[in-house]
């Protein structure tokens, strides 16, 4: 096998093991002789998947049985407009702005009604996380929004925003299963699974049970939490593939120890990349110290014109997808669950040497 270092944000890399395992039963499944891809999502065969799915992300995360797990469709930025649909009942949100996609989500949710940016880190280019205790929050604010980790700034919440009696909501779409995190803190968690579960295609969305059922009567059917639980996540033909590719990652964390065993080995990933742009002046980190992703770092030499540089010959030499993000520039490193330590090696000898051939001016 030729394959890469694929730093992408998403769709990203996923585990080996899973591939392969995918890679032995994509003609035929078990004895069901067909493709998961060909089976009807009705099936006694394909209910045994998307079930085994949920109790294993279940599991893995430690969700409490007061709270449902639903696979849905349409991405994370469908539930920027699910979220204000199904939990408006006052009329009002309080977001907090972090970076473009909680910039999306607010912009989405004042389609539906009041909703105030409490906090923003524009005015720092969203190279900090703002800090905001419990008396920003209104009252009678129906959830507070947040996005948990930022991709395209490379920054994550340090802390989680104590918010009262108010539902916390969270995007987690580039840092869900990557380390433990306690569910019960939060009233809603929703992740896109192209970042660190599975292929594009299905959203995962966990919500406490009191939470559901307040969805407004002009809420499209397939958008209603509800009508998601009530049928098992399968209103509709699910993405059928890319919860049976979740079902498979799920297994390969759990075969490495859980979220606690991850967390230790994406720490010592990030770390050895960090620790390596701390120590020299080529490259430059812009984010706060203590608000740097796990998952994405960002850093730029300071001339656009060596950034592209860098991202055309890192790509020729097998470490793809190291552009930043249009809006931003520079270089991004994602570095999910299913990169290899061996790749932030593999990074670090390339900076090295791109820095030694190419002296800035």
């Amino acid at each position: 096998m030729n394959r890469v270092f694929n730093f992408s944000a998403g769709p990203s890399m996923l585990p080996l093991p899973v591939l392969e395992k995918a890679a032995a039963e994509l003609v035929c499944y078990g004895d069901s002789g067909m493709s998961v891809m060909e089976m009807s999502h009705r099936s006694p065969a394909y209910e045994e998947i998307i079930t085994a799915a949920e109790s294993g992300l279940r599991a893995l995360m430690n969700i409490p049985d007061n709270y449902k797990v639903l696979f849905m469709q349409g991405g994370a930025s469908t539930q920027f407009a699910c979220v204000p649909l199904n939990l408006m009942k006052n009329g009002k949100a309080d977001y907090i702005l972090s970076g473009q996609f909680s910039t999306k989500a607010y912009k989405e949710a004042q389609k539906y009604g009041d909703v105030v940016a409490v906090a923003s880190s524009k005015d720092a280019n969203f190279s900090e996380i703002p800090v905001v205790d419990k008396s920003a929050f209104r009252p009678d604010a129906d959830y507070v929004h947040i996005c948990f980790n930022n991709t395209i700034y490379g920054t994550k919440y340090n802390y989680i925003p104590d918010t009262g009696d108010i539902p916390l909501v969270a995007d987690m779409s580039s840092c869900i299963i990557s380390e433990p995190v306690d569910v019960s803190k939060f009233g809603v968690i929703y992740a896109g699974a192209q970042k660190n579960m599975a292929p594009a295609g299905v959203t995962v969305v966990i919500v406490r049970e009191d939470l559901i059922g307040n969805a407004r009567p002009d809420t499209p059917a397939m958008l209603d939490w509800k009508n998601m639980a009530d049928n098992g996540s399968m209103y509709n033909t699910p993405p059928c593939y890319s919860i049976y590719i979740a079902k498979l990652v799920y297994e390969w964390i759990e075969s490495l120890g859980g979220l606690t065993a991850m967390k230790a080995l994406n720490e010592k990933k990030a770390a050895l990349l960090y620790d390596y742009l701390d120590s020299q002046d080529y490259y430059i980190a812009p984010v706060k110290k203590d608000h740097r992703s796990m998952m994405n770092v960002t850093f730029v030499t300071g001339d656009s014109d060596l950034d592209k540089k860098f991202a055309k010959e890192a790509g020729e030499a097998g470490l793809k997808n190291l552009k930043g993000h249009r809006s931003v520039g520079g270089m991004r490193a994602s570095i999910y669950n299913a990169m290899p330590y061996e790749g932030i090696e593999a990074l670090i000898a390339f900076m090295k040497k791109f820095a030694e051939e190419n002296p800035k001016a």
